[in-house]
């Protein structure tokens, strides 16, 4: 096993996220825009594509604090524009940002940095001071995205679809038949 493994690295643990969203897109690629876009359920972000375009919008917001960038307004986020739009854009911006996610994720040594910023996602929501770490941060970045994924999964399990089996352990652990 290489270093990466063997520890607990957030590059790796991102490389996981990747590999199981690989498997969600692929169940929600061929979904209706009906289904996708416009049918609502009692949680989550209501619809399949509000909770996608959550994980990505949120996902762009954790680089940035990462990399100590000023965050804008929540409508003011490149993925804003995603909760009009079909599926195919959000998937090809949501690959192009997960470069980026990878690169910054392996620039950082020091997880233990105190970060701190001020977080407003609308202006109709007061400013909060937060205090954190680097490591906080992709803790955030990567729980979030399992939150969410794992409403997606319901989501398309109510339409019928057996979106299952994104474990880590199934994703990314050696297997082999052992012989009887």
């Amino acid at each position: 096993m290489n270093d990466e493994r063997a520890g607990l690295s957030p590059s790796h643990l991102y490389g996981y996220l990747s590999k199981a969203r690989e498997k969600l897109l692929d169940w929600v690629r061929p979904i209706t825009f009906e289904q996708y876009a416009t049918k609502e359920f009692p949680f989550g972000v209501k619809t399949i594509r509000a909770t996608l375009v959550e994980i990505p919008q949120a996902e762009w917001t954790y680089v940035q604090r990462l990399r100590g960038e000023h965050v804008p307004l929540s409508e003011e986020r490149p993925f804003a524009r995603f909760y009009k739009m079909d599926f195919a854009p959000l998937e090809k911006a949501w690959r192009e940002q997960a470069e980026e996610t990878r690169a910054t994720l392996r620039e950082i040594s020091d997880w233990a940095r105190t970060v701190e910023y001020v977080a407003r996602s609308t202006s109709d929501e007061p400013a909060h001071k937060i205090w954190t770490t680097t490591g906080g941060i992709a803790a955030q970045l990567l729980f979030h995205e399992i939150h969410h994924r794992a409403q997606v999964m319901a989501m398309l399990r109510q339409l019928g679809i057996a979106a299952q089996d994104l474990d880590y352990s199934y994703l990314m652990n050696k297997w082999a038949e052992v012989p009887a």
